[in-house]
Formats: structure tokens, C-alpha cells, sequence
């Protein structure tokens, strides 16, 4: 029989002292992860108020945040996110829709993939900018030329993450689940698919941040409506607080995309390694 030997005060205070301590580690824990982020915004703000920055160039950062606020609150920035959101949206789509699909039968059909790689080598050297305006011939000044442009970014390194990803599929495994036999389709549900998952969202992700890069491109080139707009004519109206508000916004875009990829890749690949 064992006896409790501290007091109710005791207790109370170890019942305290334990909510203190997560408070404490998370604390710590957003300090390792955020701390350089906050001290270089912080060193920003200090350096535009004792004037060690031309506020003409880099305004500080509580006036980049009301000018953020003013823009959301009056609704004008809002529709450039929707508008952005909408054409980076649908290219990453049918990148997706096409590169995965193309990438998982190019990684099993070693001929296929031999006939396809020198042709997709080819237009995956070539710059997307670069084409840009030839789309623009082909698809005019209007969404068709921007969205294809992103589209034709982003589907080559989901398509080559997912060629890749089904080419280092552990052949024991394969040959196992022969030996056990398993039909070609069930191997490639329950043995190719699951291995080629990690590596697939690894090129969703820097399909994601390529996206976002040549958005900002394609709008501002012959657009009146977007984020990257926004930039360009804030730049040429000398509104530098809303230039540099539409910049962080961006960035906040490509972080959102970033961390939705990553919290399904958690879901989905759960027995892999935590994704970063």
C-alpha cells in the first residue's frame, strides 16, 4: 500500500506548474522554428524608425501591414486573390491530372518512356517565359495564354517526381508479391502506388511553388486583374507599403499551398518520413 506524501498545496502547485511547462516548451518550440523570421521583421522595423532605411524604397513593416489591411478590408485585394488563386488553381489542376496519370505508365513502360524522355527533356530545358509569347499568339492576351503558361510549368516536375518515384519501387517487393500471385493490377494498387506516393508529392510541392512563380509573371504581362498585377502597378503608381503588401501576400500563398500538400501528405503517408 503506498501512501501520497504531498500536501494538497503541493499537489495544487505540481497541477499548476504542469499547464506552465507546455506553455513554456511551446513557447520555446515557436522561438526555433519562427524566432529568426520575427527578428529580422523586428530589426526591419527598428532600422525604418530610428531612419537607417529610405522609407521611399523600404517602408516599414506596420505601414506594409496597414496597407495589407486597407486593401483586404476595402475588397480590392480580394478579388485579385480570387482571380489568382482561380488561374493557378486550374493549370496546377490539369498538371496533376495529366502528370501523374502519364508519369505512373512512362515509369512501368520502359519503351514508352524511351520514345517520350528526349521530346520532354527537350521542353523542359526550354523556359516556359520563354514561350510565353507563343502561347500568347496561340491563345491570345486573354486567361488561356496565362493558365497554359503556368500549366506548362508545373506539369514537368510532377511529371518527372512521378517517373522517378515508380522507377525506385523496391523490385523485391514486386517480385514478392508475383511469387504470392498477385495480378499486375494489384501490384500496382497495393505495391507501386504506395511507394511512388512520397516522392509524387515531393513534385506537387515544387509544382505548387512554381505555380505561384509564374502567376506572378503571366500577370504582368497584359493583365488588369491579380496578385502579381498588384505588384507591377503598385510599383508604377509608387505605392511601395501595397507593393510590398502584395509581395508578402504571395508569399503567404505559397506557404497556405506548401502546408495543404504537406498535411495530405501526412494523411496519406503516414508510414514515411514526417514530410518538411
Amino acid at each position: 500500500m503506498t501512501y501520497d506524501i504531498l500536501t494538497p498545496a503541493e499537489r495544487a502547485g505540481a497541477q499548476s506548474a504542469a499547464p506552465a511547462s507546455r506553455w513554456r516548451q511551446r513557447a520555446q518550440g515557436l522561438l526555433a522554428d519562427y524566432g529568426l523570421v520575427l527578428g529580422f521583421f523586428a530589426g526591419w522595423q527598428i532600422a525604418s524608425m530610428a531612419g537607417w532605411l529610405n522609407p521611399a524604397v523600404f517602408p516599414a513593416p506596420d505601414r506594409v501591414v496597414a496597407a495589407l489591411w486597407n486593401g483586404l478590408s476595402s475588397g480590392a485585394l480580394v478579388d485579385d486573390i480570387v482571380i489568382s488563386l482561380q488561374r493557378a488553381g486550374i493549370a496546377f489542376l490539369a498538371a496533376v491530372a495529366l502528370g501523374i496519370p502519364l508519369g505512373l505508365l512512362m515509369g512501368q513502360m520502359r519503351p514508352l518512356e524511351r520514345a517520350l524522355d528526349p521530346i520532354l527533356q527537350l521542353f523542359r530545358q526550354t523556359s516556359a517565359l520563354a514561350l510565353y509569347p507563343v502561347f500568347i499568339l496561340i491563345f491570345g492576351l486573354g486567361e488561356g495564354s496565362k493558365v497554359f503558361v503556368i500549366f506548362w510549368a508545373t506539369l514537368f516536375p510532377i511529371l518527372l517526381a512521378t517517373i522517378g518515384g515508380v522507377k525506385e519501387v523496391d523490385l523485391k517487393l514486386v517480385e514478392m508479391a508475383h511469387s504470392f500471385g498477385a495480378s499486375q493490377l494489384t501490384i500496382f494498387r497495393r505495391v507501386i502506388l504506395p511507394a511512388s506516393v512520397p516522392p509524387i508529392f515531393v513534385g506537387l510541392r515544387l509544382s505548387a511553388t512554381t505555380a505561384l512563380l509564374l502567376l506572378i509573371a503571366a500577370e504582368m504581362i497584359g493583365a488588369n486583374k491579380g496578385v502579381g498585377f498588384q505588384v507591377m502597378n503598385a510599383q508604377y503608381n509608387f505605392q511601395i507599403p501595397l507593393m510590398f503588401a502584395a509581395i508578402f501576400l504571395l508569399a503567404t500563398l505559397g506557404l497556405a499551398a506548401n502546408w495543404v500538400l504537406v498535411q495530405l501528405q501526412r494523411r496519406l503517408c503516414s508510414w514515411s518520413l514526417d514530410p518538411r
